[in-house]
């Protein structure tokens, strides 16, 4: 019998929690850091260093010697220099253990060695890391030992922003200003922030780690860049909510544990559509918070899979021809006295809030449509963005046939006099009850769509970070909310204003709502006709970074500087191109040393068995035109293989990092796809004894 879990009493065991401040510190202290926490300032280095003794005292109690300051820096992944909690020993030669005020508050990583687009040259190492108070420290446990993690935001010695959460942090407060200005206007005097709120959905692959270790493209690359379709893939659709095997459930169960511990409220874990994929879905909170928790659930899911003997694939397309993988993106606004700015109530054509925030968001989003479908672009997208399982590279908005109906309604007349109602499902069974239906149905080929109070953007990348689009989110809708509240406040009739102001906003944007099938190629083409933008990868998209409507959004609510954007773009040309490098040298390596290799030996084996019937007197036909076949595939090869080494030695000698990158997209992928098609094809014919690698239905089916 398995040991029983409780859950409640390990969950946030290894987080310093506002519980256990509250139980560790004197009340003023305390009372200060949650002044903080709630309404901003800095901590007085008094209150600091008491602070940081409490902490280090938890935290050596707990096994740790060491702590680290636990930023994001423009990798998209974590970093961390371990300091331990040792000092001076004493007079007698005794250890002690400490840990200061100062030392919680700010940290000096080297800040030349992380991606800067040119902010910090090699000669320019300093870089600060500042104490994110508002995420709470934690515990990492491996085999380096327990160490102490503070989340921190991470900046040059010049005040740039070198990181995911700086501007994110800044782009919260921008959207909650603006948004407390919105619903003063509706008589809310008791709320004092509104929250941004978010519940990231992870989808990711699991894959046996022997198999794994035998392909070097998942090891380079995180993705197969070679592999012939297997003879069964999802198309029966039995693997999406199917039963959890043993191995993937043992997993799953060991990833909740670590997750809870950390106080990463996992809650829903099932199998996806693609074999060998899986989802979990955390509850929503803070975003900031639900950032450092992304990332912390992207790192164990990797830790744990190790130890059942598996490998974590994040990557957006590991396997071509299934489905890739996405981190839906739950959004929504909320006040800290309890009202969800999204909640459309029971008659939201009457909720005139609700609809001025809806308006605002429709502004927002058909606005600066091109920076939303920038914040989810990374290079995995590109492979996921358009295909079956994902939104198009189209940015539109799923209101449901309720609210869209509402939205004709205020747009045609002026007024939302009905209300298109549920309904109730009958099951046409006696002993299965009859509900009533929601007002809307789901629509998961949208890449932003209301789903009830809250936005799902479904274009975010699996093994993205997802701070750059709720970055961007918090920064487009509180520019909508700063322009409308100040229209709103000047108004002598503010009941005849906000009529007005939303009928504007719907009739003027409601180009944005689309709630037809978003894979259809029909709504390329409507998109079109609407002009609505088509970006269709990461290295088109990274100038919308840059335009003058985006120096102006971001500069205005001081989240981006023009430099720090243009800083991001250059990093973005410079990340698509060295992830296409590597993944070519890989292809090359691959094909030179193991594919064609074993195709030649194969086909010498072909040659001498064509000899032996021949001289038997039989007929060699067949065997012959399986050499000749396998021949042709193998010169194919070998010709895209000389194509793929030239051009791939062209691009890294290109100095401009723009041209460089849109070359790696236009001809080094393209020299790519040319090597991989005859030698995925030379799968499918040669003998599997003889194949070098694993295959995809090895790789996914035999977990």
């Amino acid at each position: 019998m398995s040991e029983v879990l409780n859950v409640e009493e390990i969950f946030a065991s290894k987080v310093f929690t506002l519980g256990k401040m509250k139980e560790r510190l004197p009340k003023s202290v305390y009372k200060e850091v949650k002044r903080v926490m709630d309404q901003g300032g800095e901590l007085s280095l008094a209150a600091a260093d008491v602070v940081a003794k409490a902490m280090k005292d938890w935290a050596v109690e707990n096994g740790a010697t060491h702590y680290t300051h636990w930023f994001q820096p423009l990798t998209g992944i974590t970093a961390e220099k371990h300091d331990a909690f040792v000092s001076h020993p004493d007079a007698e030669g005794k250890m002690i253990m400490e840990f200061s005020g100062k030392e919680l508050i700010k940290g000096e990583p080297d800040a030349s060695s992380f991606p800067s687009g040119g902010l910090r040259a090699t000669f320019e190492a300093r870089g600060y890391t500042a104490w994110d108070i508002t995420s709470p420290a934690f515990l990492k446990e491996d085999a380096t030992g327990v160490i102490l993690c503070i989340p921190t935001a991470f900046c040059s010695y010049t005040g740039e922003a070198l990181d995911k959460k700086t501007p994110l942090l800044r782009s919260m407060e921008a959207v909650s200003e603006q948004a407390l200005r919105i619903v003063r206007l509706f008589g809310n005097t008791e709320a004092t922030k509104v929250v941004a709120s978010v519940g990231p959905e992870q989808e990711y692959f699991l894959v046996d780690r022997e198999k794994y270790l035998q392909r070097e493209d998942l090891i380079f690359a995180g993705r197969t860049l070679f592999g012939a379709p297997a003879p069964k893939g999802q198309e029966l659709e039995d693997h999406y909510f199917g039963t959890i095997r043993e191995r993937i459930g043992s997993y799953m169960k060991d990833l909740n544990v670590e997750l809870w511990k950390l106080g990463v409220t996992a809650k829903t874990q099932h199998n996806e559509v693609a074999p060998a994929q899986h989802e979990l879905a955390p509850i929503y909170e803070t975003a900031n918070i639900a950032v450092d928790h992304n990332q912390l659930v992207m790192e164990t899911m990797k830790k744990v899979a190790g130890r059942h003997g598996m490998t974590c694939l994040l990557h957006e397309k590991p396997f071509a021809g299934v489905n890739g993988s996405g981190k839906h993106n739950n959004w929504s606004l909320g006040t800290d006295n309890g009202v969800n700015l999204l909640d459309p109530g029971d008659t939201p054509n009457e909720n005139i809030q609700f609809l001025l925030v809806l308006a605002c968001i429709m502004k927002a989003v058909d606005t600066h449509a091109d920076l939303l479908r920038q914040s989810a672009s990374d290079v995995g997208n590109d492979h996921r963005l358009g295909a079956n399982e994902a939104p198009p590279a189209i940015i539109s908005m799923f209101l449901g046939e309720q609210l869209e109906d509402v939205v004709k309604q205020l747009v045609e007349t002026g007024e939302a006099a009905h209300l298109i109602a549920g309904g109730k499902l009958e099951t046409g069974v006696s002993t299965l009850p009859d509900f009533e239906k929601d007002a809307t149905d789901r629509n998961r080929t949208s890449p932003f769509a209301f789903t009830g109070n809250k936005f799902e953007f479904r274009m975010v990348g699996s093994a993205d970070s997802i701070a750059s689009p709720n970055t961007t989110l918090n920064a487009i809708v509180a520019e909508a909310f700063c322009e409308a509240a100040d229209r709103l406040e000047k108004a002598d009739n503010f009941e005849v204003a906000v009529h007005d102001l939303i009928k504007e906003y719907m009739t003027e944007h409601q180009r944005i709502i689309f709630n037809g099938n978003g894979y259809s190629d029909e709504w390329v083409a409507e998109a079109e006709r609407r002009g609505l933008p088509n970006i269709k990868s990461m290295v088109e998209a990274a100038s919308t970074l840059t335009t003058e409507k985006a120096i102006k959004l971001f500069e205005k609510f001081g989240i981006f500087t023009k430099v720090e954007l243009e800083s991001r773009e250059e990093i973005i040309y410079e990340t698509y191109a060295k992830t296409i490098n590597i993944e070519a040298l890989t292809m090359i390596d691959m094909a030179s040393k193991k594919y064609i290799p074993a195709v030649i030996s194969y086909t010498k084996s072909l040659a001498d068995t064509v000899i032996a019937v021949k001289e038997a007197g039989a007929d060699a036909a067949v065997q012959a035109e399986v050499l000749g076949e396998v021949s042709g595939y193998l010169a194919s090869a070998k010709s895209a293989l000389s194509k793929l080494e030239k051009v791939t030695a062209e691009a890294s000698a290109m100095e401009d990092v723009k041209a460089q990158a849109f070359f790696y997209k236009d001809s080094v992928k393209a020299a790519m796809d040319e090597l991989r098609a005859p030698i995925d094809a030379l799968e499918m014919i040669v003998d599997k004894k003889v194949w070098p690698v694993p295959s995809y239905g090895e790789l996914t089916f035999e977990v």
